[in-house]
């Protein structure tokens, strides 16, 4: 999704096209559908293609996030910094903030991260460590993994979730 400024939500794909677009119908109501202008064609082009596995850290993808809290921005501002194949924990983020106890809330932000890919894959996320027992969802410990191998972090694991 994209206003006038940049992009203000990303959604992975799911199983089906068909979930696909009713997850993102939940998250933002009615939203019309239209081509994307060149900027967004561009940074969609890097998620599809950092998806298939070529290194692209996404930095020049403009993000529109004036709609989500100014802690949650400053937490996606330090996750969008951590070089491709290096980790950080929530802690190491909520130092950055404040302090380590703020760490719940990082992991909280990044849940609730609009731009999954540009910014992190949640609930962790795909640079910023964290025990992988923490993360649910299975498929999003499989996309974390799948990201940080692409990112040329080492993994003992990476299973073909995209191919």
């Amino acid at each position: 999704m994209w206003g006038e400024r940049g992009i203000t939500g990303v959604q992975l794909p799911m199983s089906s096209e068909e979930k696909t677009r009713k997850r993102i119908l939940q998250r933002n109501g009615e939203v019309t559908e239209a081509s994307p202008p060149a900027e967004v064609q561009s940074a969609i082009d890097g998620m599809i293609e950092l998806l298939a596995g070529k290194p692209n850290d996404l930095s020049d993808v403009t993000l529109d996030l004036d709609g989500v809290p100014e802690f949650n921005r400053g937490v996606y501002d330090i996750a969008r910094k951590i070089p491709p194949g290096k980790t950080m924990t929530y802690g190491d983020i909520a130092k950055q903030l404040g302090g380590v106890e703020l760490s719940r809330d990082v992991g909280q932000a990044l849940g609730r991260n609009p731009c999954p890919i540009v910014v992190a894959v949640p609930p962790a996320c795909s640079r910023p460590g964290t025990s992988l027992a923490a993360s649910p969802p299975m498929a999003a410990v499989v996309t974390k993994l799948k990201m940080l191998a692409i990112e040329g972090a080492v993994v003992n694991h990476t299973p073909n979730l995209f191919d």
